[in-house]
């Protein structure tokens, strides 16, 4: 008897061993994560921390999207995930209102929909921010101050209109400006480059048309990363490097040749693979039933201790780059 209970016993634990870890590799979560658009630098660096965060976890996370910034082709992009079953959705809208329906849809099929740069969105578990988004454009507006002396008229470009953190950005900016650098002005209201194709090139139609509208303008604001790049093109050809202050959102690996130059003095972004990361494990927290307070630590840089707002979870994750700084941020 004691010979049969022991092989019982050993039986047991054989199963036991085996079954664990089929039972961990059932847990791993499909995480899509949908971007604005993908075949650009920035969204190349979210596939980057995409990559980190399953080498991590073990959980799977894939990028999909158009190489377009059309907001009825994200809405194909999230349909078709949908239909994959996937357990989470990280989504960064073009439109978040045209996307308020298909989001809608993927959070009654039971996917858990993580939003960022789309504070104003309904259908979402929560949106990630990196920073508290009108700070931020009150912070890219005293880089440009400095440059620009405190003194005379400037733009601020935005990738879109339907953007609603270019938004934010733009009005805090604004505010700022308006109660710290009374001696500074907008020469005309915001202008977008994604009416132009979406794109550094357009961003440079847009700018050379102001310069040449306003010759007396003294600095730009790009919310979009292909903004400052794009202006400073511009700015140069207008043989005005010095002369017209430029800085805003972008990526050392798109405004490296400015930065060497001069032309660009300051950029600031957020590290959009750390970013993306900060969404995935969110998402994994709330498939699991955490709960979300202030305080949480989604264990990655700027995201240690957020702030929770209602769906707002927020970071303080800005960086500024220069020509000093530029090589520690090599993407």
């Amino acid at each position: 008897m004691k010979k049969r209970i022991g092989l019982l016993l050993v039986v047991a634990l054989v199963i036991a061993a085996v079954s664990a870890p089929f039972v961990a590799a059932q847990a791993k979560y499909t995480i899509a994560n949908v971007p604005k658009m993908v075949g650009i630098a920035w969204w190349d660096r979210m596939e980057v921390g995409n990559k980190q965060f399953s080498s991590e976890t073990g959980h799977e996370v894939f990028q999909i999207g158009s190489h377009q910034l059309d907001p009825a082709e994200q809405v194909r992009a999230i349909e078709d995930v949908i239909a994959q079953g996937v357990d989470a959705i990280n989504v960064i809208p073009v439109s978040p209102e045209a996307l308020e329906p298909i989001l809608g849809r993927a959070m009654n099929e039971g996917i858990v929909v993580i939003a960022h740069e789309a504070p104003n969105l309904q259908n979402v578990h929560y949106d990630v921010e990196a920073f508290e988004n009108r700070a931020y454009g009150a912070h890219l507006m005293e880089n440009l101050a400095q440059e620009m002396g405190g003194e005379g008229g400037y733009i601020i470009m935005v990738g879109a209109l339907t953007m609603a953190t270019h938004q934010e950005w733009a009005q805090g900016a604004i505010e700022y400006q308006e109660a710290n650098y009374p001696n500074m002005y907008q020469v005309a209201p915001m202008v977008e480059m994604a009416s132009e194709g979406g794109a550094q090139e357009a961003s440079y139609v847009v700018a050379r048309e102001v310069i040449a509208t306003y010759p007396d303008i003294k600095g730009f604001i790009g919310m979009d990363m292909l903004n400052p790049p794009g202006i400073a093109m511009a700015v140069e050809e207008a043989g005005k490097s010095g002369q017209i202050a430029v800085t805003g959102t972008s990526l050392v690996s798109v405004a490296r040749d400015y930065l060497e130059n001069g032309t660009i003095k300051t950029i600031s972004f957020w590290d959009p693979a750390i970013a993306g990361r900060a969404m995935s494990s969110l998402a994994v927290k709330v498939i699991e039933g955490e709960e979300i307070v202030d305080g949480i630590d989604l264990g990655v840089p700027g995201f240690e201790n957020c702030t929770v707002d209602g769906k707002l979870v927020i970071g303080s994750a800005w960086v500024d780059v220069n020509i000093d700084n530029m090589e520690d941020y090599n993407f």
